[in-house]
């Protein structure tokens, strides 16, 4: 089952459920999800492409929350979160740190790369080849930068 159906199975069970925050969250995914399908044309959009519209809404709904968090509306704030939070389940889950700096110790050997302003290069090329798992890139910035120190 993709995840673009598991969505949608999951949506219809909270509305039969009326299920809150789930209900609300689904439909806003459901609502990004349709979008990029209607400027693709496309019916089905790849598990890849979908892990970065969630992780998208994620990061929204983290900097609305700060946002409540700084106007005192601590109600508001708690509701992001929860959404934020409902919304991390649809993610694979994390790959361990000590698999990404192999993959970029990896590359960084591969490129010949020898200073730190090669990050840019062994960046794209880690995250090219992480892509589609669930990776932070703050994460392998870090890595990356540390890997080419050593070096």
């Amino acid at each position: 089952m993709s995840l673009q159906e598991k969505i949608n199975d999951d949506l219809k069970r909270s509305m039969k459920e009326k299920a809150e925050p789930a209900l609300s969250t689904l439909r806003m995914l459901k609502s990004d999800i349709q979008y990029e399908l209607t400027k693709t044309g496309s019916s089905t959009i790849p598990d890849e492409h979908i892990i970065q519209i969630i992780k998208r809404n994620i990061s929204k709904r983290k900097d609305t929350a700060q946002e409540y968090h700084k106007a005192n509306r601590i109600d508001l704030a708690t509701k992001e979160e929860q959404e934020a939070s409902f919304l991390y389940e649809y993610l694979p889950p994390s790959i361990p740190e000590s698999e990404i700096e192999s993959v970029v110790i990896r590359i960084i050997s591969e490129m010949g790369a020898k200073s730190p302003s090669d990050t840019g290069k062994v960046m794209g090329k880690v995250m090219g080849e992480l892509k589609g798992k669930n990776v932070e890139g703050s994460v392998v910035s870090t890595l990356v930068k540390k890997n080419l120190v050593q070096s």
